[in-house]
């Protein structure tokens, strides 16, 4: 019976606490089989000093057999044609891999024979009984060389707004980010004491996000406005502009952050013309007012239950835009009188018909009420929705 697949990933595993960076260095000949201060032993097959080296934090990928002591093989990687990737010095796999595989460079290959105390010690894993030692043969295929803080020494600090703090790194060039524009960004965060929180240079999958949205924290939305394309800087957040006092997991209350980020593209989201000059002010009796910019006389009219599909650029009285459809290049789709939506863009969409265009006033009793919706739209926030009706289907209503 073989131990579960993947049985190295983090369900079964002991947590390391080893340190790469503090194992003795050791000159290492082939076919030689060499004895670590932990008793683990190792012999390479193929070492090349001149690659790519292990440390930790790097994503490495690793092919594998692993064997008991009587030789029956308990798992191996080559069965699934796909090595097993994880991050080094992460406690994500044994101790004896951690050790191990900090000595290797990216295409070496050697054999391990692990104690049972930098493996599974006294737990009893099924195949692999308790106080086992067991036996393995690697080969590091691939090495993604973890994220290096950025170098800030001798490097200006300059202050932003509201307490905001950044340095800049390296220049970038081109337009400067705006607010409403849509960015790709990649980054690091770190706490104070250097500990990395997140990062998505590790990962390779940057971040995207609207400026001026609050759907990052504000000290992201304050210090990428004014950034270029290629533009690297590492900013220094407050926590009264990262998560506040109360912290969200893993962040604690009240903790400053330091974020090294590069900006990766500006994509410039093209918001239709929706000028209100010289048109009339409609009230209803709701309190809900709207201005009419273009009617179709032969569209569809909207009855309760009608599914309708919309564009719309949300926005508080002084014009400030916190969500829009056209950032998504999509179309939100509900039931009208369903209550899926505020009440005075429910109520009041039944007023119209299929490709209208209209502004919406809707006063915050019939939007977000008095406490809002933290941390997007404040307590007692009147609104302003811009609306196109693209599409209207009809309901169950069967008007």
């Amino acid at each position: 019976m073989k131990v579960t697949t993947y049985f190295l990933l983090v369900s079964l595993l002991i947590m390391s606490s080893l340190s790469l960076s503090a194992q003795k260095q050791v000159k290492i000949k082939t076919k030689k089989q060499y004895t670590s201060e932990s008793g683990l032993k190792y012999t390479f097959y193929i070492y090349n000093s001149k690659a790519v080296k292990a440390d930790s934090g790097d994503q490495v990928s690793v092919h594998y057999v692993g064997k008991l002591a009587d030789g029956t093989i308990f798992d191996q990687s080559y069965a699934r044609q796909m090595p097993i990737t994880f991050a080094l010095g992460k406690g994500q796999v044994i101790k004896g891999w951690e050790e191990g595989i900090a000595l290797m460079h990216e295409g070496d290959s050697a054999y391990f024979e692990i104690p049972a105390n930098l493996a599974y010690g006294e737990r009893d894993m099924g195949t692999i009984k308790p106080n086992s030692t067991l036996f393995f043969t690697v080969k590091l295929v691939k090495l993604k060389s973890a994220f290096k803080p950025y170098n800030v020494a001798k490097l200006d600090t300059i202050k932003g707004a509201e307490g905001l703090r950044y340095i800049i790194v390296a220049k970038g060039s081109g337009p400067a980010a705006q607010r409403n524009d849509k960015v790709t960004a990649h980054y690091s965060g770190y706490f104070t004491d250097g500990r990395v929180f997140d990062s998505s240079f590790d990962t390779d999958q940057p971040f995207e996000f609207t400026i001026g949205r609050k759907r990052v924290i504000k000290g992201w939305d304050l210090a990428f406005e004014g950034m270029m394309v290629g533009e690297k800087r590492r900013l220094l957040i407050p926590y009264s502009l990262g998560y506040g006092e109360a912290g969200r997991a893993p962040i604690p209350p009240k903790s400053d952050l330091i974020f090294d980020v590069e900006l990766l593209a500006i994509e410039k989201v093209n918001y239709p013309d929706f000028s209100t000059l010289g048109k009339d002010t409609v009230s209803l009796p709701n309190g809900v007012k709207y201005i009419m910019l273009d009617s179709i006389a032969k569209g569809t009219p909207v009855h309760p239950f009608d599914t309708v599909g919309i564009e719309y650029m949300a926005m508080f009285e002084d014009g400030y835009v916190f969500d829009a459809s056209y950032d998504r290049n999509d179309l939100l789709y509900f039931t009208v009188a369903s209550g899926n939506v505020i009440k005075g863009l429910d109520q009041s969409l039944l007023l119209f018909k299929e490709g209208d265009r209209f502004q919406l006033l809707i006063p915050y009793e019939l939007a977000y009420g008095e406490a809002g919706r933290n941390p997007i739209v404040p307590p007692k926030a009147n609104l302003k929705f811009n609306i196109v009706i693209k599409k209207v289907k009809k309901g169950k209503s069967g008007l």
